[in-house]
């Protein structure tokens, strides 16, 4: 099963960077982070890496659903998948694979974001580097659970548009939970704020690495991967 997984990882990954796609939403995703971060560091002369982890997981909204939305939908639009399916190869290997391969793209990303934590370092600012590694920690969690959703999204269309608006639209409603608990009955408060990624992603990035925090995150890309899965399944029964 390893050597299956890694092949389908490195077919997806060098699929993903000989796609100008990947590097424009790269760019994209690099521009916008970095504007938030010298826009307070030059105008208010006032920044820190809190900054950047507010920021990353408003970007990830359209950059995640961006790479993802072709890692199935198109496979199953240019005939390939079927041709895949012929392989010895089972399809919680392939969901794996790309899953991973997409995992590795968007933690590329967020590599490039460090140059902004060795400005800080250069300028004098001090760092606990305990919360700094939580945050970074926290964000790919973040990440894969979103890619997990993405995946989920292309899984279920072969219009790679249709994925990705689909993708956008269930992480907005995670990511949202939390932002409308006032228009929210009481006794279904803890509820919702429980089901929104912003509030465990808040206390990963804060340094507190919570059991239940990584519990949830875990059950969420679980959820969404074992879906896919069955979704690839269903089509065999047809």
């Amino acid at each position: 099963m390893r050597s299956n997984v890694g092949t389908i990882f490195k077919k997806e990954l060098q699929s993903l960077f000989n796609s100008p796609v990947a590097y424009i939403t790269i760019i994209v995703f690099l521009l916008i982070n970095s504007w938030f971060f010298i826009s307070t560091f030059f105008l208010i002369n006032q920044s820190d890496l809190r900054q950047l982890f507010n920021i990353v997981p408003l970007t990830f909204l359209f950059f995640v659903p961006a790479i993802t939305m072709s890692l199935v939908a198109k496979e199953k639009n240019d005939g390939t998948l079927e041709f895949l399916t012929t392989m010895p190869i089972s399809d919680s290997e392939i969901v794996t694979g790309k899953f991973l391969a997409a995992l590795a793209l968007l933690g590329t990303a967020l590599l490039f974001t460090l140059v902004h934590f060795f400005t800080l370092l250069i300028v004098g600012n001090n760092f606990d580097f305990g919360a700094l590694v939580c945050g970074y920690i926290g964000l790919l969690i973040l990440g894969a659970a979103y890619t997990s959703i993405g995946i989920f999204a292309s899984t279920i269309t072969d219009n790679q548009i249709t994925a990705f608006i689909l993708g956008f639209l269930i992480i907005f409603v995670f990511f949202i939970m939390d932002k409308i608990l006032i228009f929210i009955p009481g006794f279904l408060t803890s509820t919702i704020q429980y089901l929104s990624v912003d509030y465990h992603l808040g206390n990963i990035t804060k340094g507190v690495m919570d059991t239940r925090n990584l519990v949830y995150f875990a059950s969420l890309i679980s959820f969404f991967l074992l879906v896919s899965i069955r979704i690839l399944e269903m089509r065999k029964w047809r």
